[in-house]
């Protein structure tokens, strides 16, 4: 008998090795993650780590992967010299963010979202049940009813009954409307702690996902500061932080308006903050107040929250603060929403979001 001999798993024997620029493509997407899409930037702050880590060889260095790069269209460069990341590029940190998420979920026994509910849907079940007035007739198990009129009658007598038939249960996947808002105020990079990063990248991976998984939902990206303002998809790299307040009610009065325009019956606001509103407009004017948690702002916020439940719309709420005065506001806004609410840190700030929207696609109707 043959003995088998187990070693550690080495690239170079038992699989494809990375090349030298797909090393530093992986590198450099992680690069544009922290710079916010500035290619410029990623490059520099790559160049000194080459020079740290020696991350290059003789062969291949810094300016042979840049001009890899533009031949393989992940950069581009105009008259001046500028250079700017591309399409593909944008596609590719999209797709990175909902791998890098989804690895995180499989890796803490997150991801397996199954709900094994049944309902009049699309997707077909092995299970199957008694035949109920409107059912529809293409998901009728022919070989279960025929079995069914056998064994009841036999080949000499057979009759087809409605006792017999047997109808195919099936999964229902709803479609949603998501509106998803992120806080670009000061305070998301306040203290050196960096917010906008992983709410960046979250965002990214959310997008991915109903784009190439739920084709037929809907997502708007809505960033609210001083006020509010739609965000394309692929805008979503070049997200920033700016010297801004944070006006709550303005975005989720954004996100109303959008919601509103879309026919979608399941709707839905996902709200990435730091939690604390600090200023609205009200007769044209900006009312402001950093400190601490204004009552005459939080009201108006709370308002907005009871405008969207009247209208069918939930609010999730992710707080990646842990300030227990801004939670017991986050609390404050979901009873107010009968929504939900995740206290995340920011590590886990990806994990809460997926958990919470694939567990929402699949509803039991009855």
């Amino acid at each position: 008998m043959q003995a088998v001999r187990y070693t550690q798993w080495d690239p170079e024997r038992h699989g494809r090795a990375m090349t030298d620029f797909e090393r530093l493509l992986d590198i450099f997407q992680q690069l544009l993650q922290y710079t916010a899409g500035d290619a410029a930037e990623a490059l520099r702050w790559l160049t000194e780590l080459d020079k740290a880590h020696g991350l290059t060889s003789d062969d291949f260095g810094i300016g042979d992967f840049i001009e890899e790069l533009k031949k393989q269209g992940y950069l581009k460069e105009d008259a001046a010299g500028t250079v700017a990341i591309t399409a593909r590029t944008e596609r590719a940190l999209r797709q990175r963010s909902l791998q890098e998420i989804f690895r995180q979920l499989r890796k803490s026994g997150r991801g397996a979202h199954q709900t094994p509910y049944a309902g009049a849907g699309d997707e077909r079940l092995p299970e199957t049940r008694a035949w109920r007035f409107g059912d529809d007739p293409h998901r009728l198990d022919i070989t279960g009813t025929l079995s069914n009129s056998y064994r009841r009658g036999g080949i000499r007598n057979w009759t087809l009954t409605e006792e017999d038939y047997r109808i195919y249960e099936t999964d229902h996947a709803t479609h949603q409307a998501t509106v998803l808002m992120i806080d670009l105020s000061h305070s998301m990079v306040l203290y050196g702690e960096d917010r906008i990063t992983p709410a960046r990248k979250t965002a990214m991976a959310l997008a991915e996902l109903i784009l190439s998984r739920y084709r037929h939902d809907t997502l708007d990206i809505v960033a609210f500061g001083n006020d509010a303002w739609e965000v394309s998809i692929k805008d979503l790299p070049y997200l920033k932080v700016g010297p801004f307040y944070t006006n709550t009610r303005a975005g989720l009065q954004r996100a109303r308006d959008i919601l509103r325009r879309r026919r979608n019956r399941n709707r839905q606001i996902f709200m990435i903050t730091d939690g604390k509103p600090s200023c609205h407009k009200e007769h044209g004017r900006m009312y402001r107040n950093a400190f601490g948690l204004d009552r005459k702002i939080v009201n108006k916020v709370l308002d907005e929250a009871v405008l969207c439940r009247r209208e069918g719309i939930t609010i999730t709420t992710f707080m990646i603060a842990r300030d227990p005065y801004l939670q017991r506001f986050v609390r404050d806004l979901t009873e107010a929403n009968q929504g939900r609410a995740y206290y995340a840190s920011l590590e886990r700030l990806g994990e809460f979001i997926f958990e919470d929207f694939v567990r929402n696609r699949r509803k039991h109707l009855r």
